[in-house]
């Protein structure tokens, strides 16, 4: 028995939250920071449209509380949404502290704009681009921390919080694969912070990254932590559509500046789904293009921002512009085909309103966690604030407590003695396939119960074959990314099968109407 590593605390995720958390605490101790690739490979790098804070002496809390409680469906805890909403302003100052470099107007102030959902122009930005722009500040800072150890091409396998006759415990470290060199190591830390992100990869369409493959969320869900709201995935509405581009976002901000969303015809579509038009939250947007591409058998609709002057075009959507482009697309001059992807995880792992979970010494922060924020839908750029306002509060509570908390102990080293290398790799594509498959069609957009029993049935078949093969065969990066998907896809199953009505990010036509009494899903482990 003996750890390969300890470290004060041990952070499993390096985007937004993860970073930040552990530059709050990193002059203090000892901070691991985990990423299953580079740095910079997870969702935060392709977060667009911006961050949204009251900035404005025309805004305020209120009214971002509002919008936030409005897009969320009446599913929103109040006290969360009000913390993270007063917390915004002190996380942006965080950030520039940290060397952001946001947009500014020419006379000086910062550059706001306004995005579906809100009332005022809040959205704070860096051009089209605020997620690279956030991860490269943050990875630059922590780089050079000297008591951060950046820990790339590692796979999260578990969490270590059981004792040698198997009782649950307090979370001790987590088991890793190093990719390097093909074998699982044993981190041990005082704290552990999971900050590994969503699980829009469930879904055979997504906008995120292939690392979206909700190992947080499974990983406590193993290790005894309830889950809430997992049937609420939002679709982005509008993603790039084209054989060559991969998951490229067309973000919410081109709507926001005056985008139109067209049929093939030219015609406009979303007045007649909902009064505010394109600037209606994302939801309702993506219902209203699903619906217009079954009606017509179309494998698309199209955003128009050609009416806007190319130099303002260039100006606010360079890396928009330049990509389209890049694939025969002139944003300037023609629509943009685009089509609804999975994109957010609203649901997660539950925590309090310092990311403490149901296990001693386990945070969640990030889109793994559920704080209650979003409700039934995500209001538009409240995510990267919902990452900064968290991991400086999980922060600050595990400052406050690390000197009481116990020094891990040795922890068994993994077992392989009872597998072999697998023969039939195949095993994994296939189910992986199947499994996203299934998803995209029985649990996407718009749900029926049966179409929600035809899921539970094949992932049910998905689940005992997965832990067959992953009991009896070596790990690999691939098998623990299924064996985490097949987990949250069950969740999320589970949890819409459960909700008897039609609210916010889940719509299922048997129950078209919303109760009356709403509450949060929530599923707890055995």
């Amino acid at each position: 028995m003996a750890n390969d590593a300890v470290f004060d605390v041990l952070v499993i995720g390096s985007g937004a939250a993860g970073l930040t958390l552990a530059l709050c605490v990193a002059d203090h101790c000892k901070v691991g920071v985990v990423s299953k690739a580079q740095i910079d490979s997870g969702s935060t790098n392709w977060a667009q449209g911006g961050i949204a804070a009251v900035l404005s002496a025309t805004d305020s809390f209120d009214s971002h509380v509002q919008d936030t409680l409005v897009a969320g469906g009446g599913l929103c805890d109040l006290d969360a949404v009000r913390f993270t909403v007063e917390e915004g302003p002190a996380a942006i100052q965080w950030l520039i502290d940290q060397g952001m470099l946001f947009d500014t107007t020419k006379k000086g102030p910062y550059h706001l704009t306004r995005e579906g959902g809100h009332s005022h122009r809040r959205v704070i930005h860096s051009k089209d681009a605020t997620g690279k722009a956030v991860q490269h500040t943050l990875d630059d800072q922590a780089r050079a921390h000297p008591n951060i150890t950046v820990l790339e091409n590692y796979v999260a396998v578990d969490l270590v919080n059981r004792d040698a006759d198997g009782v649950r415990g307090r979370c001790r470290g987590a088991y890793l694969y190093d990719i390097e060199e093909s074998r699982v190591k044993v981190f041990g830390a005082k704290a552990t912070v999971i900050a590994t992100g969503g699980a829009s990869r469930v879904y055979l369409y997504s906008s995120n990254p292939d690392g979206s493959t909700g190992d947080g969320i499974a990983m406590a869900w193993r290790a005894g932590c309830r889950v809430a709201n997992l049937e609420f995935n939002q679709f982005h509405p509008t993603c790039l559509y084209h054989p060559e581009a991969r998951t490229f976002l067309i973000t919410e901000a081109v709507r926001g500046e005056g985008g139109k969303l067209l049929l093939p015809n030219g015609e406009r579509f979303m007045k007649r789904f909902d009064p505010r038009g394109e600037l209606a939250p994302r939801d309702i947007v993506a219902r209203a293009i699903d619906h217009e591409m079954k009606r017509l058998g179309i494998e698309c609709v199209y955003l128009d921002i050609s009416h806007k002057k190319k130099s303002f075009i260039k100006e606010h959507f360079p890396n928009i512009y330049k990509q389209c482009k890049k694939y025969g697309i002139d944003i300037s001059k023609e629509p943009i085909p685009v089509v609804p992807a999975a994109h957010h995880t609203c649901g997660g792992v539950m925590v309090d309103h310092r990311g403490r979970t149901d296990i001693d010494d386990l945070y969640c922060i990030g889109e793994a966690s559920y704080t209650g924020l979003h409700g039934a839908n995500r209001l538009a750029s409240n995510s990267l604030l919902e990452c900064i306002v968290y991991a400086t509060a999980a922060a600050e509570d595990i400052l406050e407590r690390l000197d009481t908390l116990p020094a891990p102990p040795d922890l068994k080293a993994w077992d392989e003695s009872r597998v072999t290398n697998s023969d039939e790799e195949v095993v994994v594509s296939h189910n992986w396939d199947e499994l996203r498959r299934t998803m995209w069609n029985y649990v996407g957009i718009v749900r029926t119960d049966k179409r929600l029993r035809r899921a539970q049935r094949r992932v049910d078949l998905l689940l005992a074959e997965i832990q067959e093969y992953y009991g009896n065969f070596r790990v690999t990066p691939d098998l623990l990314e299924l064996r985490n998907l097949v987990t949250v896809a069950d969740l999320i199953v589970r949890s819409a099968a459960s909700r008897k009505e039609s609210r916010g990010l889940h719509y299922t036509l048997d129950y078209p109407e919303p109760a009356p009494d709403p509450v949060p899903t929530v599923l707890s482990p055995e």
